[in-house]
């Protein structure tokens, strides 16, 4: 009974919510898109030329941004276990990240494109119990942490959701040995309540 009031509760937030309303008004897939377009004005994130790959991709809104930041000029590479409509300028690979053939494929697909910037959105299905998704949501951050430190160019920045809690320290740490500097982000279409956050990696070291 309680589980269905907090769905009817959320329901009811989400259809009145500024960013999902702006969403469906501007034509992006959700409103994750105005997390990432606030975060790519602020700073500075996408030129054109650039190849994104975007993980988690899947409805699409931060690859909409992405493709539309490139304006037809670069590459954007996005991958989601669940389906994806088709969008002008990104190459969509459907898989498990957590699968190395769909990881492979990635790979496959970038070629001797050098990578500039990889973008990461992906949370886990949520369960309910708190340490496990906690740790799950750790375990994805970090599989992106490692492929950005394994394909991206010098230089290169990373983008990538996490969730304050066990291992957010570890987690960090661990980002700021791989780049220059590493600035958090909370953008405006974050809810208050959510303990998500946005580490932005700056500068990949050699």
């Amino acid at each position: 009974m309680k589980r269905a009031k907090t769905s009817k509760a959320w329901m009811k937030e989400h259809v009145n919510d500024f960013f999902v309303k702006q969403a469906k008004k501007e034509g992006y897939r959700s409103r994750a898109a105005y997390k990432l377009m606030e975060i790519a004005e602020r700073d500075d994130l996408f030129a054109p030329g650039m190849t994104v790959v975007d993980l988690g991709a899947a409805p699409g809104g931060w690859s909409q941004v992405a493709a539309e930041k490139l304006g037809g000029r670069g590459r954007v590479i996005a991958l989601d276990l669940l389906e994806m409509a088709a969008l002008p300028g990104v190459t969509f690979i459907q898989g498990d990240f957590r699968d190395t053939l769909v990881l492979a494929e990635l790979k496959k697909n970038l070629g001797k494109s050098t990578l500039d910037l990889v973008i990461s959105d992906m949370a886990p299905n949520i369960s309910g119990i708190s340490v496990v998704d906690q740790a799950r949501g750790m375990h994805l951050a970090e599989l992106a942490l490692e492929f950005s430190a394994d394909q991206l160019n010098s230089g290169g920045n990373f983008l990538v959701k996490v969730f304050q809690g066990t291992g957010f320290e570890g987690f960090l740490r661990t980002m700021r040995a791989s780049f220059s500097r590493v600035i958090t982000r909370k953008p405006e279409a974050s809810r208050g309540r959510s303990s998500e956050i946005y580490l932005l990696g700056m500068g990949k070291r050699q």
